[in-house]
C-alpha cells in the first residue's frame, strides 16, 4: 500500500497543490484536472477559449455548438515519467453533430491507470497477493447554439476509483468509489465584433467559461470522510491575431480555479486570536452548491488571486484548410508559488491531412530552478483525430485546422 500511496500524493499534488495543509486533501479524484489532449497541451493548457474540436468536451463543451460533422479523437500519455513508474493516461473522445438536434451529442472516456500494486500483511513483509488501481470517467454531454453568437454546452459524468479492491486493516469501505458530476459552459464567438482602433474582430474572437465537476462528495471508507471532487472553474479567452489564405496565428489565454471547500486542518494555529484549534475526527466539509459560492471569499482578496491558474498560447497554422495543414505551438503555464508553483513551457505541432489529424505536445520545466528534476519534466502527449462531414463553415474562421 506504501506505493499506491506514494503515487496517488504525486498525482495530487502536481494536479493543484496548496502549501496549506487540510485535514483531508484539497480534493479527490485529481485526474479529471489533468488537461488531456496534445493539441491544449501544446499551448500551455490553455483551452477553454479555443475549444474548436472533440477535446473541447473537456476544456469547454459550449465550443462544440459552433461544429458540424463528426470526430473521434484519442490521446496517450505516460504520466510522471520522471518517478519511472507505471502511470499512463488515456483520453477518447467523439462528437456528432445532428440537424433534428439543432446540436452535437458527444461522449468521452478517461482512464488513468496507476499500475500493479504488491498487498503485504500488516503483521510483516510477506506478499499475499497484488492488484491494479485506476481511475475511469465516462462523459456525455449535449451542444447546441442558443444565438448565433453564443453556444451552450452540458455534460453528465460517471466517476469510478478503484485505488485497491480490499479495505485496510478495520476500516470500512473497500477503497472503491463511485460518484456523478456535471459540468455547465458557455461560448461567446461573435460575427461582428468591432473594437474602437482594433477593427472587426469578428470570428476571429471568442471567449468561454466551464463549470466542471459539480457533484456530491467520493466516499472510499464512509460518508463521514469523504472527499469533495475537484469542481473547477475556467475561464479562456482566444483571439486570431492573423490569418490569410495560408497562414494563421492565435493566441490563447486561461484563467482557472479550484471551487472546494479546504476545510479546517486539525494542526491549524492562531487562527482564531493567536489560540490553538484543535479539531478531532474527520472535518465536515461544505457541498458542492456552498463551495462554488464560498470558494472565493475563503482566503484575503490578495491569496483569491493568487490562486488562480494562469495559462497562455500561441498556435500557428499553415497551408490549404482543403488539404495538407501543418501547426507549431508554444505556450506557458504558471501557479503562484504559493499555491502549487507548478511553472512550465509547453511546445508542441501538429498536421491535418483529408480525415486525420495528428498532435503532440511536450512540457518543458528545465528553463526554471531545479527544473530539471520536476516530475512532470519532459512529458508527451499523443493525440489522433479522424473527423469528417463537417460542412464549409468549420474550416473559416475559429474551427480552421481541424
Amino acid at each position: 500500500m506504501k506505493k499506491i500511496l506514494f503515487v496517488l500524493t504525486v498525482l495530487t499534488i502536481f494536479s493543484f497543490v496548496n502549501t496549506r495543509t487540510y485535514a483531508q486533501g484539497e480534493a479527490a479524484v485529481p485526474f479529471l484536472l489533468l488537461a488531456p489532449d496534445s493539441r491544449a497541451g501544446g499551448i500551455g493548457e490553455s483551452g477553454s477559449g479555443l475549444a474548436d474540436n472533440s477535446s473541447a468536451i473537456f476544456w469547454n463543451p459550449a465550443g462544440i455548438a459552433f461544429l458540424t460533422g463528426s470526430e473521434i479523437g484519442l490521446t496517450h500519455s505516460n504520466w510522471l515519467p520522471q518517478f519511472n513508474l507505471d502511470l499512463f493516461y488515456d483520453y477518447l473522445t467523439y462528437r456528432q453533430y445532428f440537424e433534428e438536434l439543432d446540436g452535437s451529442l458527444t461522449a468521452s472516456i478517461t482512464y488513468m491507470n496507476y499500475g500493479e500494486f504488491v498487498r503485504t500483511a500488516s503483521s510483516g513483509p510477506e506478499i499475499i497477493g497484488t492488484f491494479r488501481s485506476f481511475d475511469a470517467a465516462l462523459t456525455i454531454g449535449y451542444a447546441t447554439k442558443i444565438h448565433p453568437d453564443w453556444g451552450l454546452g452540458l455534460n453528465f459524468r460517471l466517476i469510478h476509483s478503484r485505488l485497491s479492491d480490499k479495505p485496510t486493516e478495520n476500516e470500512q469501505g473497500s477503497g472503491v468509489a463511485t460518484t456523478v458530476s456535471f459540468d455547465i459552459a458557455a461560448m461567446w464567438r461573435p460575427e461582428t465584433f468591432n473594437i474602437p482602433f482594433v477593427g472587426d474582430l469578428g470570428n476571429k474572437f471568442s471567449m468561454g467559461v466551464n463549470l466542471s465537476n459539480l457533484g456530491p462528495k467520493i466516499a472510499y471508507i464512509d460518508q463521514a470522510q469523504a472527499d469533495p471532487i475537484p469542481t473547477n472553474f475556467r475561464l479562456g479567452f482566444a483571439v486570431r491575431l492573423f490569418e490569410d489564405d495560408f497562414n494563421s496565428l492565435t493566441y490563447t489565454l486561461d484563467f482557472s480555479k479550484l471551487l472546494v471547500d479546504k476545510g479546517i486542518a486539525q494542526t491549524d494555529q492562531g487562527l482564531i486570536g493567536g489560540d490553538t484549534l484543535s479539531v478531532s475526527g474527520p472535518v465536515k466539509r461544505k457541498e458542492f452548491y456552498e463551495a462554488i459560492f464560498t470558494a472565493w471569499g475563503d482566503q484575503s482578496f490578495s491569496e483569491e488571486l493568487r490562486d488562480i491558474v494562469t495559462t497562455m498560447g500561441l498556435e500557428y497554422w499553415y497551408g490549404d484548410p482543403s488539404d495538407f495543414m501543418f501547426a507549431l505551438r508554444a505556450g506557458y503555464f504558471y501557479e503562484d508559488p504559493s499555491f502549487g508553483n507548478r511553472k512550465f513551457i509547453t511546445m508542441g505541432a501538429g498536421i491535418r491531412y483529408d480525415l486525420y489529424g495528428f498532435d503532440f505536445s511536450y512540457i518543458s520545466t528545465s528553463v526554471f530552478k531545479d527544473g530539471e528534476n520536476h516530475p512532470l519534466a519532459d512529458t508527451l502527449r499523443f493525440s489522433l483525430l479522424i473527423g469528417w462531414g463537417a460542412v464549409t463553415e468549420n474550416v473559416r474562421g475559429f474551427p480552421r485546422g481541424l
